[in-house]
């Protein structure tokens, strides 16, 4: 077992660069675990790292990975690592990288946790980034209350599906902003208000505890819908205007009433923990769209790209 199959690219571009290539197998290190990854997902940050347009932090190094978060079964365990075993079921997300979209990869065991028992390993593969980042958004850093309103704003994606599940858990009165196809979707998901974006103007919205923004954009007029001691999770900025974006945030984050908070996720062995008990509870289901083949990566960030998403795609691995 020398090589593995792997979605490559091997320059910037549209969805069409990609392809599925070879690659070696990653090396276990000591105090690793190696993954047989059964299926992976499309995030949103994907395909603006595959399209170019964050260049300084994606690097120039070619042919490129592409994939955060898995699904699979341990394969190897160092003997230095406790409490996962080979066949383990487990899900996870790699740290501050791409190359999941692949039939293994190595990582520490801080960085998985085992997953849901009543979940395929596709539908668990719709989850931890999204539920992880759900979490760290509305729990840690908003802290969100039952009994407050919340606005999900892009309530039809891989995250905010989960956003809207998990305001409910905690809750909330959840208001869900969604394309006008994803309305039914999110209000299945137990929002209890679905409002089309394409119809609805913000000002027109009213008062929200907590926003939850995960398109990254109209961050002013976003803000102005807190309510006094309000509080703005935002997860995206607009890759259009980096600098202006991502100031704009860090100046709301530390003066005024109505803050906005800003993270970057890099979920550990605990959040996913906990993500597994909300599933296994029934308070979070998966959100599948559509499931590919590995040699489909391209078909599945083109169809992110294109918009109306209900959830995730898939990448299946095995």
């Amino acid at each position: 077992m020398n090589e593995m199959r792997a979605a490559l690219y091997d320059r910037y571009g549209p969805p069409e660069v990609l392809y599925e290539g070879r690659v070696p197998v990653p090396v276990r290190k000591r105090g690793e675990v190696l993954v047989r990854v059964h299926a992976a997902s499309v995030n949103g940050g994907e395909p603006y790292g595959r399209a170019g347009r964050v260049p300084l932090v994606t690097g120039r190094r070619f042919p490129k990975r592409t994939g955060i978060d898995f699904a699979g079964e341990i394969a190897e365990v160092d003997a230095a690592v406790s409490g996962l075993r080979e066949g383990d079921r487990v899900w996870g997300a790699l740290p501050r990288r791409f190359g999941s979209a692949a039939e293994y990869v190595a990582v520490h065991p801080r960085q998985v946790s085992l997953a849901p028992e009543n979940l395929t390993f596709e539908q668990a593969a719709s989850l931890p980034v999204g539920g992880t980042t759900s979490i760290t958004a509305l729990r840690v850093k908003a802290r969100l209350k039952p009994g407050e309103r919340l606005l999900v704003r892009g309530a039809g994606g891989g995250v905010g599906s989960v956003a809207v599940q998990l305001g409910k858990a905690l809750g909330a009165h959840v208001t869900a902003l969604a394309g006008p196809k994803s309305l039914d979707f999110v209000k299945d998901l137990g929002a209890d208000e679905a409002i089309g974006h394409t119809t609805t103007r913000l000002s027109d919205l009213g008062t929200f505890d907590v926003v939850m923004d995960t398109v990254g954009t109209g961050h002013r007029s976003l803000r102005r819908l807190l309510a006094p001691g309000g509080r703005m999770v935002a997860i995206a900025f607009d890759v259009h205007h980096i600098p202006a974006s991502v100031g704009y945030i860090l100046v709301s984050a530390a003066h005024g009433p109505r803050r906005v908070r800003f993270f970057s996720g890099n979920p550990q062995r605990e959040l996913f923990a906990e993500l597994t008990r909300y599933v296994e509870s029934g308070a979070i289901r998966h959100v599948v769209d559509t499931v590919h083949p590995l040699a489909g990566i391209a078909a599945a960030h083109r169809a992110l790209e294109a918009g109306g998403v209900r959830g995730k795609h898939i990448i299946r691995i095995v």
